[in-house]
């Protein structure tokens, strides 16, 4: 007899344009590693932001792997996410757990396939930069936000970590490490390597805006904002002669951004 043929399943196109698609397996090994910037500073940091997620439901904007989802999950919310990767999306959905409803979605035009004022609350972790334009996907949480419901935006903090426009340098004369920045005002994008070294070819896409231009768009979204923290990184130099320089810069330069908005 012949063998029956294999169900033929045609491969998911991303919702948008999205340079994570290509790095969605090397993404989601990162998250899983210890020590890492999200697991031990920015998820705690940002469930602290939202309290309280108990009992509520939350959309998650750009959810990646679903690392994030999960912590809210965890701490009692009811959890969407959405992304414009499938990969990251089937990587989301077999972790689990089977409670968390992951869909690929244009995060820039998502509203159409929710109820308006569906959600308790939305997050938006280290994805805002990828996303351009980004003023869309603050319409489209206003409209899906119940009034009162906040909005946490999360991002690589735009004052001091603008993509290939910003670094450290070293001040010889004054023992000190200072922040380089290069550009502010003028907002732009950048491709960002991913593998330096091994694969300098592959590429994922950062956007850097000024803050005015997060602020505005927020209010022109219908929302108020009440909380905003910049926060350190939590890494610590302990060898080499410039390690008490590097640690004051460090806790004088803050490396993210918290953005909590109130939607009016």
């Amino acid at each position: 007899m012949p063998k029956p043929r294999k169900q033929f399943r045609p491969r998911l196109k991303p919702a948008a344009s999205s340079s994570w698609e290509p790095v969605a397996g090397w993404y989601a090994d990162h998250l899983a590693q210890p020590g890492t910037f999200q697991s031990d500073l920015l998820f705690p940091r940002t469930l602290s932001l939202l309290k309280p997620v108990s009992g509520k439901r939350f959309l998650d904007i750009g959810c990646g792997e679903g690392t994030f989802a999960r912590e809210m999950t965890r701490a009692g919310a009811a959890v969407v996410g959405i992304d414009a990767s499938p990969a990251l999306i089937t990587r989301a959905k077999k972790a689990g757990p089977a409670a968390i409803e992951y869909r690929v979605a244009d995060a820039k035009n998502f509203a159409k396939d929710f109820a308006p004022a569906s959600f308790d609350g939305a997050v938006c972790v280290l994805a805002i930069q990828n996303i351009d334009p980004f003023e869309t996907v603050f319409r489209d949480a206003g409209k899906v936000l119940k009034s009162g419901a906040h909005f946490a935006i999360v991002m690589n903090h735009p004052a001091f970590r603008q993509p290939r426009q910003s670094g450290w340098g070293w001040d010889e004369v004054r023992k000190l490490q200072y922040r380089r920045v290069d550009r502010y005002m003028s907002s732009y994008s950048a491709p960002i390597q991913a593998h330096p070294g091994s694969a300098p070819g592959v590429v994922t896409v950062s956007s850097h805006r000024p803050l005015s231009a997060y602020v505005g768009s927020l209010i022109a979204g219908g929302f108020v904002i009440d909380g905003f923290e910049e926060w350190i990184s939590n890494r610590v130099s302990t060898r080499g002669p410039r390690a008490k320089a590097e640690n004051v810069a460090r806790e004088e330069i803050p490396m993210f951004l918290a953005i909590r908005a109130r939607k009016a």
